[in-house]
């Protein structure tokens, strides 16, 4: 039997294996991926974000996100997003390029409705997040349902890089209809 990194069906396995692994599992590392923007005046701006939801059918990951936030500023300019993923344990980076949808409003208070308390505080800070402040706690937090926002990431570019013994690389791309193919590492 081989080991998961040896075979491109077995490393596209393991990339949606980890995601999966980040919904449900608050420690692992794929539950808070770095989430990398464009700005409107074209800088690069990356934060972390946490890991909500993932299909692998449909090669989709989704967070959430306050409306007011930068990276909304950003992805209605440019409505793509780059994610990047460190598994130390499995000594595995994963890199996803995602065409970004914004969904708000009505259709999302049954999420809304389901987030635990201390993690509504994120939704509705006043003022709006980026707002130049007097001190570092001169806002309010106001969890509001209408500053609430999922962002639907369309994976259509995955890069893996496994980091054992032998470095391995994988490329995996919606236009070749997920069909992997071996990189230089």
């Amino acid at each position: 039997m081989s080991n998961w990194f040896e075979t491109l069906e077995g490393i596209h396995t393991q990339i949606w294996d980890t995601l999966v692994q980040g919904v449900v599992d608050a420690n692992h590392p794929a539950r808070q991926p770095t989430f990398a923007t464009v700005s409107p005046d074209n800088w690069p701006e990356a934060r972390t974000v946490v890991l909500r939801g993932s299909d692998s059918e449909a090669a989709t990951i989704w967070v959430h996100t306050d409306l007011h936030s930068d990276k909304i500023r950003s992805l209605q300019t440019t409505p793509r997003a780059a994610l990047h993923i460190w598994d130390a344990d499995q000594a595995l980076q994963i890199r996803l390029q995602a065409e970004v949808e914004i969904e708000s409003g009505p259709t999302l208070r049954p999420i809304w409705d389901n987030i635990p308390d201390h993690s509504k505080q994120s939704y509705g800070v006043t003022p709006p997040p980026g707002t130049p402040i007097d001190t570092g706690l001169d806002y309010v937090k106001d969890p509001n349902p209408d500053t609430f926002a999922m962002l639907h990431c369309q994976i259509t570019h995955i890069d893996a890089v496994h980091l054992g013994e032998q470095h391995r690389r994988a490329s995996f791309s919606r236009h070749r209809q997920w069909t992997g193919q071996w990189l230089s590492p």
